[in-house]
């Protein structure tokens, strides 16, 4: 019979993790059962896909903001700290923040405008075109922000950031500024916020006379008191726990991932991949906002998924090469088309309109929007038939 139903996405509900699980078994027997009783035959190259806060939370990845401060004060001696670039966020950065404000140290806040590094506005795009302000040059004070933003809130939370920034850190002082060397006018120690940028960002710093630059994934990168850490993210990719506590990215997901592999191919007897996914890679059409405020979709994933996908372009070809074919012969030139493709099609003609980009980073996006960041309850994922095409029966 002809195959009609292509790739299909579905979230498995899971119980939930607390430290200590064996997230392994758990994850196993939840694929298991949907299995079981969903009437869901496993096949080669399905890919199951946990999101990367079980995979934290069974660790107990966990730190205390008093751990976060103490870990800040050990790697920077001075009295003033610069906070340059920080994303808009009460989720991601407030309680960083609020670690931050407990070292004692007079604050720089340096936040970009009119943007931030992901999109979170701070005013009114029109206003700053309408001024004569230039923000690749200037650097604005609160007072002359708020002269050119009004009383601008952010349009999904309905909250002003500065004046938030501003109250869970008494002690600093906030600043508008682009060009990162502009920071140095205020300290020359100083803690790269920003999460794609950090590293151009750093350098910058570095060539142009700073004392002190580390990023966030150079905080946290050692356990602190018993606490938990990321000796490759740090800071990066946490999430707000507690008043009090951050839960950081996950570790260890590589001997995570193909544990799991193993359990499933000994059991079912296809070849399945396994991902842990975080932040798809997305830009809201209406806010303008990049979903991606962790620094990589997978931070751990297995061996088939590597690389990006080798497609040819149905609607280019159907135009060009079988425009004067009839429907039957249509369908049949594409699929010995898709079935002898090169190995390799970069650059050719046939792949134009294809999204040439990493896997992972398609697979953690399908993910990200399948489980949703809310009360779905759906945090492991089974992907089917991503990776079959036209030809395949």
């Amino acid at each position: 019979m002809e195959r009609i139903i292509g790739t299909v996405s579905m979230g498995l509900r899971a119980p939930i993790i607390k430290e200590g699980d064996d997230l392994v078994s758990t994850v196993f027997d939840v694929v298991k059962k949907a299995s079981d009783k969903g009437d869901i035959t496993l096949r080669d190259k399905d890919v199951v896909c946990i999101t990367e806060s079980l995979v934290a939370r069974a660790q107990g990845n966990y730190v205390t903001i008093e751990q976060i401060a103490e870990d800040v004060n050990k790697k920077f001696d001075g009295d003033e700290l610069a906070i340059l670039f920080p994303i808009l966020s009460r989720n991601r950065f407030s309680i960083l923040l609020k670690a931050f404000a407990l070292t004692g140290k007079k604050l720089h806040i340096c936040l970009s405008y009119p943007q931030d590094e992901v999109g979170n506005w701070l005013m009114d795009e029109m206003d700053l075109f309408n001024s004569d302000v230039n923000p690749y040059q200037d650097v604005l004070d609160m007072d002359e922000y708020k002269k050119l933003a009004g009383d601008y809130k952010h349009e999904f939370t309905g909250i002003s950031y500065p004046d938030f920034y501003k109250e869970i850190a008494p002690n600093s002082e906030i600043h508008f500024l682009n060009n990162p060397v502009d920071v140095l006018k205020f300290t020359d120690q100083v803690l790269v916020s920003s999460i794609h940028t950090r590293n151009l960002v750093k350098r910058q710093l570095e060539e142009n006379g700073a004392k002190k630059v580390l990023k966030l994934d150079e905080i946290m990168t050692e356990s602190i008191d018993g606490s938990g850490f990321n000796a490759d993210y740090g800071l990066l990719g946490s999430n707000l726990s507690t008043d009090n506590k951050v839960k950081l990215f996950p570790r260890d997901g590589q001997s995570f991932v193909d544990s799991l592999q193993k359990r499933l191919i000994d059991e079912f007897g296809k070849r399945i991949e396994v991902m842990i996914y975080g932040d798809g890679a997305f830009k809201d059409p209406v806010g303008k906002i990049w979903e991606l405020a962790d620094p990589v979709v997978s931070p751990a994933f297995t061996d088939g998924l590597v690389g990006t996908p080798n497609e040819i372009k149905i609607k280019y070809i159907a135009d060009t090469e079988l425009e004067e074919l009839s429907g039957e012969e249509r369908d049949k030139a594409i699929r010995e088309k898709i079935s002898h493709k090169a190995d390799k099609l970069i650059g050719k003609n046939e792949t134009l309109g294809t999204t040439p980009r990493q896997i992972t980073d398609l697979l953690g996006s399908l993910c990200d929007l399948t489980s949703g960041s809310g009360d779905k309850g759906t945090p492991i994922i089974l992907i089917q038939g991503y990776f079959d095409n036209y030809s395949d029966n």
